[in-house]
């Protein structure tokens, strides 16, 4: 079985990414072989289209109901022969699969379409793609074409894999809004040696990049009726932050976890601002308080956290309620906190609540009521012994997000580059404002923290009649209330799309259904019954409309004979 060519093009069209990936497969042997197509995408894409053609019969996936599909699965095959096809590989991809048996001499075909918006993280947008043909490929390109109308700030390439040979493979062409990468290497270039044939190919390749920002009240772009705003301020005073680190030190933390989390800890220490007030809760089976009430970072006060972070020992149960409920206490008795501050609870754990309360929709209920929105919460799931779904849940209803922490080397560095995204609070209740009446569809567009080196994005269906697009955006900084007004010209700003090749048809629609599933389904785990089945409904049709596999759908692959198997978006819930 040789792959005798494999082709990635990537069309960037203002942060939406838009994805092909086609595998030409010829059976050399004289009898029938099992041809495989795997590709690893990033969790946070949909799949929309997936095809492969066996000698000119092209059988297409066809994207259904999840329930639907799993019922006309069910009775097409016997039951216990079904083989999910898409499945976790790790912290940021998921992996596709499919097999199929072709004749001698036979050629196959794969192409698998998916689609993801690129999110902004520590001032900087990532591509991931995962490279890894097994087997030298004697077509093998990889094309990636980027145009940002805002102007491009900067562009970098990085991939586990180049040697000096493979570098001369890569080009990269670019100027002011644009940008081309070609990486093209031969076949002598992809061999590990002239005499094995064995590929180098193997690992990511990350397109990194950033846009210009010049408006102060965003970027507005606008598509066939459908608009999207872009917001992220730059270069403003940041918060001080009051944060109660909760650190679980029950007996399954013992070794590698406790050891990564002592490392992670001791550098967050040293990345608090002088501004910032915190303290540390340890919890097993008892809760302990290192100290009665929030502190200064000072040099000292950060020094005597540090040797309390070096003596962490783990054993005993887990009481998750007690500790969290503690963590609230402590910041709602606290007293010479800043006036103008953002306090937040970081949660570490790795397992389920077994001490204290253990029933985690009264856990759940119980924090809820505690915090009653004036704290953030964010849960870090060490490992996957924990429930996620629970952190999750928890962490949506208070305004802050769920972590995997995957338990492999970098997990220190995980739980760091999870603080650093927090670090630098610089708005609080942010609202976007846009004229009621001729907006339908709108996405989320009130948000109670922004932090530096992210991004805000709103999106919506825009009436026929209107002519400029007023937007206003109220928000409140360290230093004082901000509103900001832009006024956005539909025809001028239709113009900038037209005639552009990168385009593919209706992007800022597709965008939107983007978002708009991603929102509803995350705004569904924290829903509570006929509500949280509204949401689901609502972006189970999106996801149809749009031919999106998302966790409400399910692709039905058919092969030849009638076989029937199916793709399923994996959560990290499960």
């Amino acid at each position: 079985i040789e792959i005798y060519s494999l082709h990635v093009d990537c069309k960037v069209t203002s942060r939406f990414a838009h994805t092909l990936i086609t595998s030409r497969i010829v059976n050399r042997a004289n009898e029938s072989r099992e041809a495989t197509f795997e590709v690893e995408l990033p969790k946070t894409a949909f799949i929309t289209n997936f095809s492969m053609s066996i000698d000119g019969e092209v059988y297409p996936g066809i994207i259904k109901e999840k329930a639907a599909a799993q019922n006309e699965y069910d009775t097409a095959v016997s039951k216990g022969q079904s083989a999910g096809l898409v499945k976790i590989t790790n912290r940021k991809l998921e992996q596709f699969h499919v097999s199929v048996s072709i004749a001698a001499a036979s050629k196959v075909t794969f192409e698998l379409t998916y689609e993801e918006l690129l999110k902004r993280q520590l001032g900087k947008y990532e591509l991931l793609i995962k490279v890894r043909p097994k087997q030298l490929v004697k077509h093998f390109q990889i094309d990636v074409h980027i145009f940002e109308p805002q102007g491009i700030h900067f562009l970098e390439t990085d991939s586990t894999f180049m040697t000096n040979e493979l570098t001369e493979a890569l080009t990269k062409v670019q100027n002011e809004t644009k940008a081309h990468i070609l990486f093209k290497p031969t076949l002598d270039q992809q061999k590990k040696n002239s005499e094995l044939d064995e590929t180098l190919l193997n690992g990511d390749f990350v397109v990194r990049y950033d846009v210009k920002r010049e408006a102060t009240a965003g970027d507005i772009q606008i598509v066939n009726g459908y608009f999207v705003h872009y917001f992220a301020p730059q270069e403003m005073p940041v918060f001080p932050k009051n944060i109660v680190f909760v650190i679980d030190r029950s007996g399954s933390m013992t070794g590698r976890k406790i050891e990564q989390t002592r490392d992670a800890l001791l550098k967050i220490l040293q990345d608090l601002r002088p501004e910032d007030h915190f303290t540390f809760i340890t919890f097993n089976n008892q809760v302990v308080e290192w100290k009665s009430s929030l502190l200064p970072a000072t040099e000292e006060n950060v020094a005597s956290a540090a040797a309390l972070v070096q003596s962490l020992t783990a054993r005993g149960g887990t009481d998750i309620s007690g500790a969290l409920l503690t963590a609230v206490g402590m910041l709602q008795k606290a007293k010479g906190l800043p006036e103008h501050s953002v306090s937040m609870i970081i949660l570490l754990t790795d397992g389920q609540p077994t001490s204290g309360e253990r029933n985690v929709e009264v856990i759940q209920e119980n924090v809820q009521k505690a915090i009653n929105g004036k704290y953030a919460l964010f849960c870090l799931g060490f490992g996957f012994d924990v429930s996620y779904k629970f952190l999750e849940k928890m962490a949506l209803s208070n305004g802050g997000i769920a972590r995997r922490i995957y338990e492999n080397a970098d997990a220190a560095l995980q739980l760091q580059g999870f603080y650093q995204e927090v670090a630098t609070p610089i708005l609080m209740q942010i609202e976007m404002q846009y004229p009621e009446n001729s907006i339908e569809g709108l996405t989320k567009n009130n948000f109670k923290l922004f932090f530096e080196g992210s991004e805000i994005i709103v999106s919506g269906k825009i009436s026929d009649e209107l002519d400029l697009l007023p937007v206003e955006i109220k928000a409140q900084s360290h230093t004082s209330n901000l509103t900001l007004k832009e006024e956005a010209n539909v025809k001028e700003k239709e113009q900038v799309f037209q005639n552009q090749r990168y385009i593919f048809g209706n992007f800022i629609e597709r965008l939107w259904a983007y978002l708009s599933i991603q929102q509803l389904l995350e705004k569904a785990i924290s829903a509570q019954g006929e509500d949280q089945k509204a949401l689901e409904a609502q972006a189970l049709d999106l996801s149809l409309q749009y031919s999106f596999v998302t966790p409400l759908t399910s692709m039905v692959v058919t092969k030849p004979q009638q076989q029937e198997e199916l793709a399923n978006k994996p959560t990290e819930a499960g």
